[in-house]
């Protein structure tokens, strides 16, 4: 999507669809006829809606004052939603001179760059309609907002992207999105930015490098593992920052099979291995000034006569072994082994974030609005959350502290991947992950299975949460240093 930041109504493209408030000084300079009866709408807190005597608009939208405002819940882009469903025109205009918040303006921008994906690009349905793409967002503003406007769209063109990419690699059924297919996508896009290079290692290189969890996982498949890590160089020395996510490209729970429904919406098991991807493509899009390495841990949880076993024990790439009591609790077995792997590469490692949709157990928790958070590191911690705020993707801390450790107690292995009791799921996910980074690197990891997907009229798309939170943390971190 093209856009365009202007200062001046005459500037204005005719024949666009503006979005307005009933306060901007820019709708009192337009003379509209219908103006009078719009603002009497909004000042009741409804949307008001016109396509008719709105020249020279073909679409005119004017937005209740307190939807410009709102940081909590997002009524802004509450109230675009249902205006975009069916677009009017191909160029918008939406005023922001009424945005006094950097988190709405942001998420706003974000919001509408992500129009460029939907459904049916995937060219699965062949009844698939023409309907009107916004092709063009015009960004009207104050002179003295220009500047700080112009560097927004910027930044939250690259941020959205990323999510792009992460959405549609999600949304691709997992017949085809298999761990293969994720790595040639994988090299494709790269391909496209000298500073990133792949390396991918296939079943072989797995059990060669001793990731014995993630070969356990994808053993059962005849879609094979890979790890496919993503380098970036953005300076030639420093330290590196790591991001790790989980990529089981489907999840039948193994033999210890999921129901029916449970197992509906699992080719988005592997969003938080997306997520990482698009990141990537994010932090070079904008040529951040970093060393980051992006490590996709891939595999098809399947069954079949070689499938994981429960009662079985793997070893890891760093010598520890997790007993598998749960097979359906695989996603933390390949994330183990991935950041044990990572944490190895690297002299200099900043810190270790991982994401993955790991627990139904943090949707009971917290919903379907924020992310959960456990780490041990007070820095990353208050980090991550001031960053969630700052740009509207928002998580929440869980505890995580050494009274879980009993709930991955083994009597025949250093760990059990699952607690016997079956409390506090979530948490003693984070603690079992703990145990594979070295305490001297800062880890945190994000449980996305709230987050990571967009649910509306009972169905569900990727929503390419948490890119957002992890280039604000990143570029707040950059600041600092």
């Amino acid at each position: 999507m093209e856009y365009h930041v202007i200062t001046e109504p005459y500037d204005l493209p005719p024949d666009s669809h503006l979005i307005t408030s009933p306060r901007s000084p820019l709708l009192s300079s337009l003379n509209l006829s219908v103006t009078g009866e719009m603002i009497a709408l909004t000042d009741k807190g409804e949307v008001a809606d016109c396509r008719f005597a709105c020249a020279p608009f073909s679409r005119l939208t004017l937005l209740p004052n307190q939807a410009w405002d709102d940081t909590l819940t997002d009524e802004l882009l509450a109230q675009l939603r249902p205006l975009f469903k069916a677009p009017s025109s191909d160029n918008v205009i939406v005023d922001f001179s009424v945005i006094t918040e950097t988190r709405v303006r942001d998420s706003a921008l974000r919001w509408f760059f992500n129009l460029d994906h939907r459904l049916d690009d995937l060219g699965l349905k062949t009844t698939a309609g023409h309907s009107v793409r916004v092709k063009t967002l015009t960004v009207f503003c104050l002179s003295s907002q220009q500047e700080a406007l112009q560097k927004a769209c910027r930044q939250q063109s690259a941020i959205a992207n990323g999510m792009l990419v992460a959405r549609r690699l999600a949304d691709i059924p997992s017949e085809a999105c298999t761990p293969q297919f994720v790595v040639e996508e994988a090299e494709r896009l790269c391909a496209a930015f000298p500073a990133l290079r792949c390396e991918v290692l296939d079943e072989h290189a797995i059990q060669e490098q001793g990731l014995g969890l993630l070969y356990a996982v994808g053993k059962g498949s005849t879609r094979p593992p890979r790890l496919l890590a993503i380098h970036y160089d953005g300076v030639a020395n420093g330290p590196v920052r790591t991001y790790v996510g989980k990529g089981i490209t489907f999840d039948t729970g193994g033999l210890w099979l999921k129901e029916g429904a449970g197992m509906y919406t699992m080719k988005y098991d592997m969003c938080g291995a997306a997520n990482v991807l698009g990141l990537m493509l994010s932090i070079a899009e904008l040529a951040l000034p970093v060393r980051v390495m992006g490590v996709l841990a891939l595999a098809e949880n399947a069954i079949g006569p070689d499938a994981m076993q429960p009662g079985s024990v793997a070893r890891a790439c760093n010598g520890m072994t997790v007993e598998i009591n749960n097979t359906d609790a695989e996603g933390r077995l390949v994330l183990a082994d991935a950041i044990a792997w990572a944490s190895q590469r690297h002299e200099q490692t900043h810190f270790i974030i991982d994401m993955a949709t790991l627990t139904g157990a943090v949707v009971k928790a917290l919903g379907y609005e924020l992310s959960g958070l456990m780490t041990q590191s007070e820095t990353l911690r208050e980090q991550l959350t001031q960053a969630g705020k700052k740009s509207g993707d928002e998580v929440w801390s869980l505890p995580l502290d050494k009274r879980l450790k009993k709930q991955t107690e083994s009597a025949i292995a250093d760990l059990c991947n699952t607690p016997t009791n079956n409390a506090a799921i979530s948490a003693s996910a984070a603690w079992l992950l703990q145990a594979f980074c070295p305490p001297e690197i800062p880890w945190a990891h994000l449980d996305v299975s709230g987050t990571a997907l967009w649910r509306e009229g009972g169905r569900s798309v990727a929503s390419g949460r948490p890119i957002p939170l992890l280039m604000q943390h990143l570029l707040d971190d950059i600041e600092v240093r």
